[in-house]
């Protein structure tokens, strides 16, 4: 098979245009193929594997009509999903290559032919045609374990994987820093599964969703009798990590008193359950991670220096999603790719303009703020490609609609309370931080809401 990279099919029955096209393309930088219909058509695509094909609608035995330039098309998105195909019509076909549009075709171009802007649409397919390529090897290195599901090509994240890499075969403790929705807990279970004790538990604990009265039960344990409520003997976190490794994010809103009983488990390796005597020996690895400023944190004195220090021995900064350049676009495509295998659709794309909205966002929340854009977008997009209007990224989503005429007064408060979380979680970006601030209640009052109402912040 030929190298299939710079390769553009040209179908069309009409002889004068192909010769044009051949004169009027040969010195571009993709080599252009011929066809005069929808067999040969097919038997070239199979052949050279094009990346991009122009297909005339109105081929023969119905080159008045559109019918066989359909089936056409259908075929070779059956043969090959990720194939580019722009339509060529005439004037009064234009409906028609709008229904090529919502059956998978890129793009459609009106005759009479220019050639310089339909070199301009070629190259544009063949570009986005290299970008879903490139998204495509980046998943293949995810799924083989080579980028520890972190995906992206800056320099930045570049280094982050470097820094993994280098340190995930030790012991010593990281701190990983970076906003809301970077991407700190991929970066804690990557460094967990390239150590050696990838095969241990990963216990993940949220310093910042837990009541301080429970903190040092979630995180040493307790036993039957410590206090009201404690009828039998648990096991905290920490001993639940033994050989693997304890994973502590929002490390930057853990209480004072809990800073110094951390400390001194770092530097002894043993602790007591609440309401115990017996010392507990443990092996394990810890890495943490907050959002906030740390420096600022540590001058306020609401950190203690020496814990930082114990902790951070590495420190590893993940730069914010508005930072990372091409990485967005290569982040888009590599979510659209994902969720089209979790559905039984057909492989979706993203439009020109979506591309243009998404480069053009700020992405406040980071990652995970365009994961959830695209998840909504793949769901209310019509077609395959998902448009601008479709990611709404001018936060104009509605969640639950009006209060039902028939509801209770337990009802609506229930509506209004859901209603409330919902939209502080989505003006805020998904940081619960500032969605809790916003709404004047505590970071754990948040977390049991979200969990009342059944909300998610993925």
């Amino acid at each position: 098979m030929q190298n299939s990279e710079h390769t553009v099919l040209l179908v069309d029955d009409d002889d004068a245009i192909r010769t044009q096209l051949r004169w009027g393309l040969s010195k571009e930088s993709f080599t252009l193929k011929l066809a005069n219909d929808r067999p040969s058509a097919l038997e070239a695509q199979r052949k050279l594997r094009p990346k991009v094909v122009a297909l005339d609608l109105g081929l023969p035995p119905d080159a008045g009509g559109v019918s066989e330039g359909l089936k056409c098309l259908e075929e070779m998105l059956r043969v090959d999903p990720f194939c580019k195909v722009v339509v060529i019509t005439g004037n009064d076909t234009r409906d028609h290559a709008l229904a090529a549009i919502a059956s998978g075709a890129y793009d459609f171009y009106r005759k009479p032919v220019d050639l310089e802007e339909l070199r301009v649409i070629i190259e544009r397919a063949l570009h986005v045609s290299g970008l879903e390529e490139e998204n495509r090897q980046l998943r293949e290195q995810v799924d083989a374990g080579d980028s520890y599901d972190i995906v992206g090509d800056c320099p930045a994240m570049q280094d982050v994987l470097e820094t993994v890499r280098k340190v995930a075969g030790s012991d010593i403790p990281v701190l990983v820093l970076g906003e809301s929705g970077t991407g700190k807990e991929l970066v804690a279970r990557a460094l967990h599964k390239a150590s050696p004790r990838g095969e241990g538990p990963l216990m993940v604990m949220n310093c910042g969703a837990i009541p301080e009265n429970l903190l040092e039960s979630e995180f040493f344990g307790h036993e039957k009798g410590a206090f009201t409520g404690a009828h039998a003997r648990v096991k905290g976190k920490a001993e639940y990590a033994h050989q693997g490794t304890l994973f502590l994010d929002e490390i930057g809103d853990l209480p004072l008193h809990m800073q110094v009983k951390l400390l001194r488990f770092i530097e002894e390796k043993r602790f007591q359950r609440v309401g115990g005597r017996e010392d507990i020996d443990v092996d394990i690895r810890l890495v943490a991670a907050t959002n906030a400023n740390i420096a600022e944190v540590i001058e306020r004195g609401d950190f203690r220096e020496d814990l930082y220090y114990r902790l951070g021995v590495v420190v590893i900064h993940l730069p914010p999603l508005r930072e990372r350049g091409r990485d967005v676009e290569t982040l888009a495509r590599y979510f659209v790719s994902r969720i089209a295998r979790e559905t039984p659709r057909r492989p979706l794309d993203l439009s020109p303009a979506a591309l243009e909205a998404i480069r053009a966002h700020s992405w406040p929340g980071n990652v995970r703020e365009l994961e959830n854009k695209i998840r909504r977008a793949a769901i209310l997009c019509n077609g395959p490609r998902i448009e601008p209007g479709d990611l709404d990224l001018n936060g104009t989503a509605s969640h639950s609609g009006s209060i039902p005429g028939d509801a209770t007064l337990k009802d609506a408060r229930n509506w209004l309370e859901r209603e409330m979380v919902a939209r502080s979680l989505d003006q805020n970006e998904g940081n619960i931080s500032l969605a809790a601030k916003a709404l004047g209640i505590s970071r754990p009052t948040f977390y049991d809401l979200m969990k009342k109402h059944a909300l998610k912040n993925a």
